[in-house]
């Protein structure tokens, strides 16, 4: 089987598409950021990288929120018969179970971290304009010890599960040859 352009049908739509490289290229550049700045010394630099990973990660909580309302309201295209035919059922269980457990953490991750910066007693103004509440009180401890460990686990999962994905899309086109991979490709319109 050649991996062709799959119908309109069997594509997402460009609003989708749109939100989801757009999301991925945020997560990629926040996580990046995010290990580049922990071992820095404390620095204006550091500082800037800081305010950079907090205006990425509110950035990705809306464009998350937006994703999932538009998940709920546009059903995603269903799975084709080739693609369907080249899986076992343990793949599809575990295409949806990485679907909905990225989901989950494109809202975990930037909430523990909003949270971790209210504990600390650092609010976030999003892009130095838009002052954002404290999700909870001044707490260092939680936020040091609760918290940023939270925080930093669950970014690690979600970058494992972006591997993942990453991986599973590759030998779909590459291996598979099934089309998979090109119903979030924007350049096939």
């Amino acid at each position: 089987m050649h991996a062709t352009a799959p119908g309109r049908a069997d594509r997402y739509d460009v609003v989708a598409i749109g939100l989801h490289w757009l999301l991925a290229l945020v997560i990629v550049g926040a996580f990046g950021v995010g290990i580049y700045m922990a071992d820095l010394p404390f620095s204006p630099q550091r500082v800037k990288l800081i305010n950079w990973h907090k205006w990425a990660g509110i950035t990705i909580l809306a464009l998350s929120a937006l994703r999932l309302l538009w998940r709920l309201t546009h059903r995603p295209p269903p799975l084709s018969a080739p693609v369907l035919a080249g899986m076992p059922p343990w793949q599809v269980q575990a295409y949806h179970g990485t679907h909905t457990a990225l989901y989950l953490l494109f809202f975990a991750v930037p909430l523990f971290g909003w949270a971790y910066s209210s504990a600390v007693g650092l609010p976030i103004v999003w892009f130095g304009v838009l002052p954002l509440p404290d999700l909870v009180a001044v707490d260092k401890d939680f936020g040091n010890d609760v918290l940023k460990p939270l925080h930093k686990a669950a970014a690690f999962m979600l970058g494992a599960l972006v591997l993942l994905h990453v991986a599973a899309a590759l030998k779909h086109h590459f291996v598979d040859r099934d089309g998979l991979l090109l119903r979030m490709w924007p350049w096939n319109r």
